[in-house]
């Protein structure tokens, strides 16, 4: 049995690895200290793992001091790959938590490199696209070094993921880690929390609250969004290859704002008024993904369309708001 650790594992994307991981036969520790993941979201994979113990919650703080002894299928079945997905993503949190941000991609990085160094294990950080910061190469390529203001309110999360990525590829040039990166696009689906702060959750709760849409800045700033299970995908394939590279996981197809406003209200059948709000500083204004290298290295590429992704995921928004 090969033993699977999820940092931030009851969060939006990592909840989703582990049930993934679990369809494909891994043993899944999930660790989490809840500051913005949910224990509802572990729901399939407790039901998953439950009678063959092949799942564990642990709450707990990665950038913490923490013992093997906390993880209990360490001692069951060793452990085979770390997938380090702990921390905050939304821009409200980056003037809300910002030290927690910068701790768990630093601290928490070497604490789980550590142990991945121990046991052998293969080991994937979640960077993101936003180290390319503003860019100013379109499409972004893994190549590109980014245009990141390191003072600004966005530097606790862009500088730290650029640190994290540090930190991983000296260790695997250095000591032998076995390490992944995947720089993470704009992603949506079921299980991100409506108060994220982020354009598919604030649009989607707006436009099923019939309240108008909220657009920051001009509305022709442009991101590619990009379903939950294809990055799930695109992140397996990177974590089962041996690949060492950094690699870009995202849908290529770039839409403006106002354009995927226009797409949550058709897919919720509505038609509401848009209210345009000062833009948030540093905000990009273009970002795509050059995805060569994820095709070339792994066969990946999205497959599910932005109509079909938004209307599971309205329909998941709409479970929680009912809830």
């Amino acid at each position: 049995m090969k033993h699977v650790l999820v940092t931030g594992g009851a969060g939006f994307i990592g909840s989703h690895l582990c049930d993934a991981l679990l369809a494909r036969g891994y043993a899944v520790t999930a660790l989490d200290n809840l500051i913005t993941g949910r224990e509802s979201n572990l729901d399939g994979a407790r039901e998953a793992g439950a009678a063959t113990g092949r799942f564990s919650f642990v709450r707990a703080d990665v950038s913490e001091p923490w013992v093997e002894s906390d993880l209990p299928l360490i001692s069951k079945f060793g452990l085979h790959g770390v997938l380090h997905f702990a921390c905050p993503a939304s821009p409200v949190d980056f003037d809300r938590i910002p030290e927690v941000i910068l701790r768990v991609d630093s601290i928490g990085t070497f604490n789980t490199v550590d142990l991945a160094l121990k046991y052998g294990a293969r080991y994937v950080l979640a960077s993101t696209s936003e180290i390319y910061g503003d860019p100013l190469e379109h499409p972004q390529k893994e190549t590109y070094w980014g245009n990141v203001n390191t003072i600004g309110p966005r530097a606790c999360y862009d500088e730290a993921k650029r640190f994290g990525e540090a930190v991983v590829s000296t260790a695997t040039r250095l000591k032998g880690l076995r390490g992944g990166i995947v720089r993470i696009f704009n992603t949506y689906g079921p299980r991100m929390r409506l108060d994220d702060g982020r354009v598919v959750p604030e649009l989607a709760r707006q436009v099923l609250s019939d309240t108008p849409l909220t657009i920051h800045g001009s509305g022709m700033q442009t991101r590619s969004f990009c379903f939950v299970s294809d990055l799930v995908e695109g992140i397996l394939r990177l974590f089962e290859s041996a690949v060492t590279d950094p690699v870009n996981c995202g849908n290529p197809i770039e839409r403006t704002i106002l354009e995927f406003a226009d797409a949550m209200q058709k897919a919720a059948k509505k038609s509401l008024s848009v209210r345009m709000l000062p833009g948030r500083q540093d905000d990009p204004h273009r970002r795509c993904p050059d995805i060569t290298r994820a095709k070339t290295l792994l066969g990946w590429s999205p497959q599910v369309s932005l109509e079909e992704g938004l209307e599971r995921t309205l329909a998941s928004f709409r479970e929680d708001l009912a809830k």
